[in-house]
């Protein structure tokens, strides 16, 4: 066997420094993403004068709704490319770079022909970039580590901590520094091009840390496709053995992947739902609800960093709950369904800030208090962490050896209709009533929570054991 360069064992609090390195580099690329997202609806819809494009709410919407939706496609194709050809490592630097692209684009060309060409780099960048960083971390640790979970919970705070940090900056820099204001201090154009810079700053800073430390840091691993000579090798130092399935799929294997599917259909509406934070939550706040505290206005991107704050906050109380006696009586049929009700049950409170403003009605001058939205996120955040990550948890849990990466890249997809649907809600939302649309959204959610936990027992005898 040919000698490979493994990962430094050096460790910080128990882990690789690998993990450290893996972790600010997603963080980079999430500020990225989620400092673009924080403001791509805005920049969307204000006129030109304004500092935006121009165009009306509705394909708005579905701009946002496609675009979002295939960033959760494409990392199919780029998985299969990075397995075949290029080797993790590589697909993470070509996708970085590609992001970095796009960013720039939409910072330098204030157009439509910019917009989409930006948006489209950004889609392939992220193809490339998100599953493959996922599986590096996994590959830093031998299999059955008990280390391995509490990686991934520590890289899942990389990303949150920069989705929080994201739409504060960028909100500072579209409302402030770079915003051109009258003498009374009213915004009469955004700097959201300044956003966009900000966010090719961050994916450049990411980039440039990966490619400097990661030969130090990460060894060989994931420098060669799978199928490579010298990336088995630099697999089986790690302990890992890679196994071929070949067996038939047993009567059981089947079942449990039709239970699979029946998770992925009611994702599919959880995060048509769950997605309306970015696209039409966006647009209600900008026009609807009272911003001002003590005579400052809370820029608008600003909201969007409250369910990653919640997340921090809350990911350590479920990681307690759940494997405690009473979290582990709650079966995964009835965390997801619970996931759904408390998405319906936070739309709620926005159909109250819809009552406080007497209706749906035009005016942009009646506001409702922000508390609504707030606790919307509250709310939306709880049920995300009962359905997403239990979702991803159980996928590998019932997922055929031979089928394990297929399913879980049929998992993300739940996500790809999810924003397709939830960015076609958004373009109806404005011309039938937000406050109709949401109480509908509300009603559906329950009702589809409730019948997820109906379908327990049957669930159940169709996982086999995992619960």
């Amino acid at each position: 066997m040919t000698e490979t360069k493994l990962p430094s064992n050096t460790t910080v609090f128990g882990h690789p420094v690998g993990l450290y390195l893996l972790f600010f580099t997603e963080l980079w690329e999430r500020f990225s993403y989620y400092g673009m997202r924080g403001i791509l609806m805005l920049y969307l819809t204000k006129t030109a004068i304004e500092g935006g494009i121009g165009f009306d709410e509705s394909f708005a919407g579905l701009i946002y709704g496609g675009f979002t939706g295939l960033v959760y496609f494409t990392p199919l194709i780029g998985g299969w490319l990075a397995d075949k050809y290029l080797g993790q490592r590589k697909a993470i630097t070509i996708g970085g770079f590609t992001m970095f692209l796009g960013q720039m684009v939409l910072f330098l060309l204030h157009s439509k022909f910019g917009l989409f060409s930006g948006l489209l780099l950004l889609i392939i960048g992220n193809g490339f970039f998100k599953p493959n960083i996922s599986t590096l971390v996994g590959g830093l640790y031998k299999p059955g580590d008990a280390k391995r979970d509490s990686a991934f919970s520590i890289f899942y705070m990389g990303i949150n901590v920069g989705a929080f940090f994201a739409p504060l900056v960028v909100g500072l820099l579209a409302n402030d520094w770079f915003a051109v204001k009258d003498l009374d201090g009213k915004i009469i154009s955004h700097g959201y091009s300044y956003g966009f810079l900000a966010a090719a700053i961050g994916m450049l800073i990411g980039q440039l840390l990966f490619n400097t430390l990661s030969k130090r840091y990460l060894g060989e691993l994931g420098l060669k496709p799978v199928g490579d000579k010298k990336e088995k090798e630099a697999v089986e130092e790690l302990g890992q053995v890679v196994e071929h399935k070949t067996a038939p799929l047993t009567a059981q294997d089947k079942q449990r992947t039709i239970a699979i599917f029946i998770y992925f259909f009611f994702a599919i509406f959880f995060f048509a739902g769950f997605e309306q934070a970015g696209s039409s939550f966006t647009l209600y706040t900008e026009k609807f609800l009272d911003r001002n505290v003590g005579g400052f206005m809370i820029p608008t991107e600003w909201f969007q960093s409250i369910n990653p704050l919640f997340i921090v906050l809350l990911t350590p109380v479920f990681a307690m709950f759940w494997p405690s006696k009473s979290g582990q009586k709650i079966t995964t049929p009835v965390k997801m369904g619970s996931g759904l009700m408390l998405l319906g049950i936070g739309f709620l409170f926005m159909v109250g800030a819809s009552h406080q403003r007497g209706g749906d009605i035009a005016d942009t001058a009646v506001k409702a208090s922000m508390w609504w939205i707030v606790f919307t996120y509250l709310l939306h955040t709880i049920g995300e962490l009962c359905l997403s990550p239990v979702g991803l948890s159980t996928v590998t849990k019932l997922a055929p050896p031979k089928l394990a990466s297929l399913l879980m890249g049929v998992w993300l997809l739940s996500s790809f209709f999810g924003n397709l649907l939830g960015g076609w809600i958004s373009s109806i939302t404005s011309s039938l009533g937000a406050g109709s649309v949401y109480q509908v959204l509300a009603i559906g959610a329950i009702i589809c929570g409730g019948a997820l936990i109906c379908l327990n027992k049957i669930l159940l005898r169709m996982m086999h054991g995992v619960r």
